[in-house]
């Protein structure tokens, strides 16, 4: 029985270029090799496209694209193809690729963007669509969607650099401090300040400018964050719901990866009727926002149990230690079961 080619591609000229190299090794790692065949493709900060030849170690130090044997590589735009085209030597090289594993994180990445390329070279590829991958990346759009599909969101106010001082200032007047200033696209809560007061407030945005054109002011939710993590495109598996402990802070990139000050529980410490409902209502935001593949949905439960959009992750963590795998996993599924569910699905699966 021949073996399945998977393209794993990772790095990528994103601010979250090493959670990419982190997931990645584990995807690495964990790919059943009596299955596949696996090509190694990485992309460089300054966005070079590389195959690589090395072993995992190279990605975790982050020297993979210092070896003398990385070649750059090309994707095939002829429709039907499905190569990847490699150069050495300015010897080009073709090389059959069955489905593209896209480990990316953040912008480039799960934005749409490298998903179009796939598509454009007609290339199976693990996760949501480029439209799909467009929007959940957009946290106004995403939240505009969810809203009109009947869930709740938080109240917010989109703003570029041309708004008025008065707007923001009633805004904040209407939802109170403390307030959320986002970057209205970005991951891993990267460029995201917690405002306390007029002062932090501006400082927030000049800092979320730094990231994109649009921002995002949000108001707190007195509540705590819970996520649920889901699998398939028709016939949906749905994880173990998970809930985030951080009294009186929140879940900021250092916190996300170190978790020195905050907790997961899994499952989350909530009434079974209550995590039912976090199910289906997320269920009903990776519908409204056509998600397929996998997504981990993040919403917020507040004092009156409301349960309250916050984000999507189209292509969440993916260490073995990650949140998404592990809701799954205390649903009964091994990584690696994971990783073979993710592939059947981007070949075309339900």
């Amino acid at each position: 029985m021949s073996k399945t080619i998977v393209g794993v591609i990772f790095g990528g000229a994103s601010s979250e270029y090493e959670v990419s190299l982190k997931s990645a090794c584990s995807v690495l790692e964990n790919l059943d090799k009596d299955k596949y065949d696996v090509i190694k493709i990485g992309i460089t900060r300054e966005g070079q496209w590389l195959r690589y030849y090395g072993e995992v170690e190279g990605i975790k130090d982050n020297t993979w694209y210092l070896d003398n044997k990385c070649n750059q590589i090309v994707i095939s735009s002829n429709k039907g193809d499905k190569e990847i085209i490699e150069i050495k030597d300015n010897v080009f090289s073709r090389r059959k690729v069955d489905i593209i594993f896209p480990v990316l994180h953040g912008k480039d990445g799960e934005d749409g963007s490298i998903q179009g390329i796939f598509e454009v070279a007609g290339i199976p590829y693990v996760g949501c669509n480029v439209t799909s991958s467009a929007i959940c990346m957009d946290k106004d759009y995403a939240h505009k969607i969810v809203d009109y599909a009947g869930f709740k969101v938080p109240k917010s106010l989109v703003i570029n650099s041309r708004v008025a001082k008065e707007e923001i200032n009633e805004f904040a007047k209407r939802v109170g401090f403390p307030i959320y200033v986002k970057p209205a696209n970005e991951g891993s809560s990267i460029g995201i300040t917690k405002a306390v007061n007029e002062n932090e407030l501006f400082r927030g945005i000049k800092e979320a400018f730094k990231y994109d054109n649009r921002v995002v002011l949000e108001e707190n939710i007195d509540g705590f964050e819970v996520g649920c993590a889901i699998m398939g495109n028709d016939d949906l598996i749905v994880g173990t719901v998970d809930e985030i402990d951080f009294p009186g802070g929140f879940f900021d990139f250092k916190e996300k990866y170190t978790l020195a000050n905050s907790k997961i529980h899994l499952p989350a410490r909530i009434e079974e009727s209550l995590t039912e409902k976090i199910k289906e209502t997320a269920i009903g935001i990776y519908k409204a926002l056509g998600c397929t593949g996998l997504a981990r949905i993040d919403m917020f439960l507040d004092k009156n149990d409301n349960i309250i959009f916050n984000e999507v992750n189209t292509l969440p963590g993916f260490t073995t230690g990650s949140r998404f795998p592990n809701m799954l996993l205390h649903s009964g599924i091994e990584y690696r079961d994971i990783l073979d569910n993710l592939i059947k699905l981007g070949l075309g699966g339900q």
